[in-house]
């Protein structure tokens, strides 16, 4: 047989699948449905990079075992083409976003199809054509309609680089999620989505959910829901009161002072003339700083604050509290205000020792207060008469006779804040209202969306609070839908989660233009079945899309409350990196593998790997494309999917990939030794494959069933011959891995039709049987790792399971290590 030419082979079955439209979802409609979704990809100009490709091959992968296993898979993408990374690449380019992102989407498109990745691309969308954002309109013009969207001039999350404001879920660790600049605090009249108002069924709909618990956990965290009371305290002296949401009423004999958000409205007010200035400085020392990094700065031992100069009455006891104001205290979370209980809260702790406040105990303990506040439950003490009670008990009784003297009342409040919605930018969904001075704020009328986005020379952002729209006084000027008066357009657009808060029901039915997706259609499809992405979407993408589904929901457009009922999480993955002598990073082209050793190609040194993030800002960022001009698509695939477990971190190495390109030209090569007059021998370990690959597909235990296919490619090839009907057996578990040499195999074998029209094979009862021992991996007699083998491994076997796992194989060095094996229990492999 001539060479593994993958050049060769995969573009010749990717034109077959596409002459065959074996993508199209509609086939074989009476079937089980399977609808398969992977989180559709900005069109950055960067390209894809192998990040991607790790996510888009599992989903492939599954898609094209389950249509074997006789489902009707609905496999779809298409593109999140608005908003600021679009914008921004634009903008460093100098190309129009409109050119730049075509383009962008025509490259992203011929990388995909260059992987084989089975997508129906009949039904592709794009969240920037008219087409599309005609409906997204339409959705937010619902939400205007049923009171859930509303203007707010509110204190807004603004990215000084970017010059827009941001939603809290784009803001990290007090800076811009897109660029990384510190982001500023700026008051502005902002489009606001009322998501609070979904907080209990967006947090108690994550308990049916299939998603990982961190996930879950981070949403739930997220919207951070805290049952408590709101208590009141009157000033003294005064006729104001302060409210003070607390969530251990326990406590409330143990608060020593209060302390008020420096935005509280009651500070002006009950700040004496001899603290006024102090506190003037201070307010504007913290105007800037946002609630991320106010939160963060709690943690730190300086704290800050100021004395007001008054005092509030204890409703407990009538003791006088002195309130002070400090930037730990958030205006949004809870009342704004607190009660500070420094014996039993940390925080308030340090604040009460830097301005040497009074500490007391109120929950027994056989240690003083010192350094550590005294966090555990117990039984009240110094509470009058709630003495002896445990806490659980005196929140309850505190509260009720609070209660009966009308000074507080049980309260629930949320972490989650509503979703600051506009952005000051061009690139985005215009937001179809008109301001008429005599009719208010009117929505653009059915009949006339989509309102479309004006093209324009200058998109450059302003930096002044408005969108670049309001200087196109063509478009901004019009008339009132109701008065026919003079009035002009809302010029802010939507934000770039947008467009993805709903492009699953799309899908559904991509072309319909009179209704984002007839209901057949989303009968035939929703839910999804199976979502997979990263994890940095977890309160950002997931949680604004099961918002707008449930919105959705109650307006009697879908069916299900939510969207995806199962989730997979892909690892991070980390890269081997190569710098030269100036510090550079080395391009990937620039790389040349000799057995174990990494060369700079331009000058010929030896190179050391780091392993880093990968990342495009430090350009270390690795393209499919190279990869596949060098060894094919389909050690690619097959390397990711062998990386590691998919859900953990794993680090892309070159040496990883040159293993997966020598194990498919062996199965190549095994293609000779196939013979249609051959018998089969004994079956046990095709069985076996059979049983744990496909287990292993449901599970994403990727990187085991791409094993246990090593493992019986390398016993067959210590046999003289191969039969027919056992290596198409092979060929059909490998092709979800490596689909276009599968397809080659299929076919030189002597099969007519494409792998597409045969059935997944199933383990035959009794033959796939394996008990299965986890034993330890030695080398040189020092624990190295865990594997499971079967019982019926031998110890050559083993071996070669172990110098194919990535994270054990590379201690080997040795080419043919001697093995000494303890059956059931332990492998020690020597270098000699």
């Amino acid at each position: 047989m001539s060479s593994y030419r993958p050049d060769i082979i995969e573009p010749k079955w990717q034109k077959r699948w596409e002459e065959d439209k074996a993508y199209l979802a509609d086939r074989g409609k009476n079937l089980p449905k399977l609808y398969v979704l992977d989180m559709f990809p900005y069109p950055s100009g960067d390209g894809l990079h192998v990040g991607h490709s790790r996510i888009y091959t599992a989903s492939d992968l599954v898609t094209r075992a389950k249509i074997l296993q006789g489902y009707r898979v609905l496999h779809p993408t298409g593109w999140d083409a608005f908003g600021l990374p679009a914008e921004n690449y634009a903008i460093k380019t100098g190309i129009h976003p409109s050119v730049a992102t075509a383009k962008n989407i025509a490259n992203a498109k011929r990388q995909m199809q260059l992987q084989g990745f089975m997508y129906d691309w009949s039904r592709e969308i794009n969240t920037t054509d008219p087409n599309y954002y005609h409906w997204t309109q339409w959705i937010f013009l619902q939400l205007f309609k049923h009171n859930l969207a509303y203007e707010a001039d509110v204190p807004i999350n603004w990215c000084p680089s970017c010059k827009t404001g941001l939603a809290n879920e784009e803001v990290i660790g007090g800076r811009c999620d897109r660029c990384g600049s510190k982001v500023e605090k700026k008051q502005l009249s902002q489009w606001m989505l009322k998501i609070t108002a979904y907080a209990d069924r967006l947090l108690g709909g994550l308990a049916n959910l299939d998603w990982p618990v961190s996930i879950k956990k981070m949403q739930e965290n997220w919207i951070g829901k805290s049952n408590g009371a709101n208590v009141r305290f009157m000033v003294v002296g005064r006729s104001e009161e302060i409210v003070v949401f607390t969530t251990r009423p326990d406590t409330l004999f143990g608060a020593t002072y209060l302390v008020l958000a420096p935005e509280h409205p009651l500070v002006d007010l009950l700040t004496t003339k001899d603290h006024l200035t102090e506190m003037l400085v201070y307010r504007k020392s913290v105007a800037n700083k946002t609630d991320s990094e106010r939160i963060e700065g709690a943690g730190n031992k300086e704290k800050t604050g100021i004395f007001t100069g008054s005092f509030a009455v204890n409703p407990v006891n009538g003791e006088h509290l002195p309130i002070w104001v400090a930037d730990y205290v958030l205006s949004n979370y809870g009342t704004g205000a607190i009660m500070a209980v420094p014996a039993h809260d940390q925080r308030d702790l340090e604040f009460a020792k830097k301005f040497k406040l009074p500490v007391t105990k109120v929950i027994f303990s056989s240690t003083p207060i010192t350094t550590e506040a005294y966090l555990e439950d117990g039984l009240l003490i110094n509470s009058g008469r709630f003495n002896g009670l445990t806490v659980a008990e005196a929140k309850k009784a505190i509260v009720e006779d609070l209660e009966t003297r009308g000074l507080a009342e049980p309260q629930t409040v949320y972490r989650l804040r509503d979703w600051v919605f506009s952005r000051q930018r061009y690139w985005g969904e215009p937001i179809p209202l008109i301001h008429c001075p005599k009719c208010g704020i009117v929505p653009v009328p059915d009949n006339e969306l989509p309102l479309v986005l004006p093209e324009v020379e200058k998109y450059q952002p302003t930096g002044t609070g408005q969108s670049p729209l309001a200087a196109i006084a063509k478009w901004v000027n019009t008339s009132c839908p109701k008065c026919g008066g003079r009035a002009k357009r809302e010029t802010n657009t939507m934000p770039q989660w947008a467009g993805s808060s709903w492009y699953f029901l799309r899908f559904t039915d991509p072309h319909n233009n009179r209704a984002l997706a007839d209901q057949p259609s989303l009968d035939a499809w929703m839910p999804v079945d199976l979502y997979l992405g990263g994890a940095e979407h977890a309160v950002l993408h997931l949680l604004y899309a099961r918002f707008w589904q449930m919105f959705l929901y109650d307006i009697g457009v879908v069916k299900q409350e939510e969207p995806f009922k199962q989730l997979k999480s892909v690892g991070l993955i980390l890269t081997n990196t190569y710098r030269d002598q100036d510090g550079h990073y080395i391009h990937y082209d620039d790389l040349v593998l000799d057995g174990d050793t990494v060369f700079d190609k331009r000058n010929g040194h030896v190179l050391t790997a780091e392993v880093e993030k990968m990342s495009k800002s430090k350009g270390n960022s690795i393209s499919p494309d190279s990869i596949i001009t060098r060894y094919g698509s389909d050690t690619l695939r097959v390397y990711l999917m062998f990386l590691g477990p998919w859900h953990e971190m794993s680090v892309f190495d070159l040496n990883g990939i040159e293993g997966s390109f020598r194990f498919l030209k062996k199965v190549y090569f095994l293609a000779d030794k196939v013979s249609q007059d051959c018998q089969s021998s004994d079956d046990r370990l095709l069985n076996q494959t059979i049983d744990k690959v496909t287990k292993d597909i449901d599970l994403f235990q990727f990187n085991t069933a791409v094993s246990q296919l090593m493992i019986l490619v390398n016993a067959w090839q210590k046999e003289t011959a191969v039969s027919a009907d056992r290596f198409s057996v092979f060929l059909q578990l490998l092709f979800p891995f490596a689909p276009h040499l599968a397809e080659e195999l299929w076919q030189k074998i002597g099969h007519n039709e494409s792998i597409f029209a045969s059935k997944w094979p199933e383990a035959k009862i009794g033959f796939a049987d394996d008990t299965r021992a986890e034993i330890a991996v030695q080398v040189d007699s020092k624990l190295r790792g865990k594997i499971s083998v079967s019982q019926e491994m031998t110890a050559e076997q083993i071996t070669e399971l172990v110098l194919s796992d990535e994270k054990i194989g590379r201690f080997v060095t040795s080419r043919q290590p001697k093995a000494i094996y303890v059956k059931g229990h332990l492998i020690n492999l020597l270098n000699r």
